[in-house]
């Protein structure tokens, strides 16, 4: 009759099985061992104490656990051990395979012992088959129970450094700036390598949500008020590449490269930016905005209450005009401050007539008199003029 459960499975095997096998246990540990340091580099190394030590508990628990399931084939199943095992296995940084391997050499082993020894262990046909049914079975709960443990502990340690870099993240953007030994000192058990320049960027979803794909040594944030990043060494080669393809689904703003500890400042900048884009004065269009690109518009709109009380007296000259008036005349004086005074390029640069520059140009030296020949003027003329062309597009 077919086994079709595990208790039918150690049922099988007489109890009385266990008694006649465990005289010999002793040195079937001893060549299990042996033929797994003889085939198994992993174990092939007398002198590495910590592998020794780890296969002697693995063998002589197996063994023994084996030996009671078949005297008390009800007792529930105990894996403890074994995952204990596996999570050793993954506390020392070492890969379960070699573990695994060697636990289905030493069944193979033990099953070819068993198989020479059966007529002085008394072992029937029936009893021998369903002895290696059962040991084979036993094998795939060990490596199962080790697996278990192995992935439990490498879940934890991943969990763990996850909160460290999370902390790292909030100590990097805390005001004031954490000490550099903090910063350290916690970096270090994160396993984050720190860089000599950064920057920060601000996130926005966009569309359905869609967790980002960077490297291991972005800080993510995703979790905070405002998500971000930290991205280190932002102008190294392929950094832009990655951004572009890791950020898909979401809108962002890269903030200025800058030493480390001024991490909180470029994060500052990139979610300015990325509200300026949310108005419409820098391009809202990018996926990926770069503060580098637009500094002269984030400086103009540091302080717009600023910027207002200078455009109120330097603009005006065209207050008195029609609107659409004062959009002409506005575009050409920027375009004569930005471009060089000559009224071709300014035409060129307007796609207009240069007989219309002229004629413009004519008109504002009207409106504004001296004041055009005054480099501080011109400046601050320049200033205002950028910002109402972004709040005017």
């Amino acid at each position: 009759m077919a086994i079709t459960s595990d208790n039918e499975l150690w049922a099988a095997v007489p109890a009385g099985v266990a008694g006649r096998l465990r005289p010999v246990m002793s040195d079937l540990a001893d060549q299990m061992i042996f033929e797994i340091q003889r085939r198994v580099p992993e174990y092939a190394r007398p002198s590495d104490e910590v592998y020794i030590k780890v296969l002697r508990i693995a063998v002589d628990e197996a063994l023994q656990r084996f030996l009671r399931r078949i005297e008390r084939p009800h007792d529930p199943w105990d894996p403890e051990v074994f995952r204990a095992i596996g999570r050793g296995e993954a506390a020392e940084g070492r890969n379960l395979e070699p573990f695994q391997t060697a636990m289905r050499l030493g069944a193979r082993v033990a099953w070819h012992r068993l198989t020479e020894q059966a007529e002085r262990l008394r072992l029937d046909p029936k009893t021998l088959y369903d002895l290696g049914e059962a040991i084979f079975v036993f094998l795939d709960q060990l490596a199962d129970a080790a697996t278990d443990g192995f992935n439990e502990a490498r879940a934890n340690a991943a969990g763990e450094i996850e909160r460290r870099r999370h902390r790292l993240l909030d100590l990097l953007l805390s005001q004031p700036p954490a000490s550099p030994d903090a910063i350290a000192d916690l970096a270090r058990t994160a396993g984050w390598r720190p860089p000599k320049t950064v920057a920060g960027v601000a996130l926005e979803e966009r569309g359905g949500y869609r967790a980002p794909s960077l490297p291991p040594d972005v800080l993510v944030g995703l979790d905070r008020r405002h998500p971000c990043l930290i991205v280190p060494d932002p102008d190294g080669p392929g950094q832009a590449r990655m951004l572009e393809t890791g950020l898909r689904g979401w809108r962002a703003a890269i903030g200025p490269s800058v030493p480390l500890l001024n991490a909180a400042t470029s994060l500052r900048w990139a979610m300015e930016a990325l509200a300026l884009a949310d108005r419409g004065v820098l391009p809202g269009s990018a996926r990926v905005l770069r503060c580098a690109d637009h500094m002269a518009t984030l400086i103009v709109f540091k302080d717009e209450e600023l910027v207002k009380a200078l455009s109120a007296v330097r603009l005006a000259p065209l207050a008195h005009l029609r609107p659409s008036r004062q959009d002409r005349l506005a575009e050409t004086l920027l375009a004569w401050l930005r471009h060089g005074r000559g009224a071709g390029e300014v035409a060129a640069r307007l796609h207009i007539h240069p007989q219309t520059v002229r004629y413009r140009l004519r008109q504002l030296e009207e409106l504004y008199g001296d004041q055009l020949a005054d480099p501080d003027i011109r400046f601050e003329l320049e200033i205002v003029l950028r910002a109402r062309q972004a709040l005017n597009p």
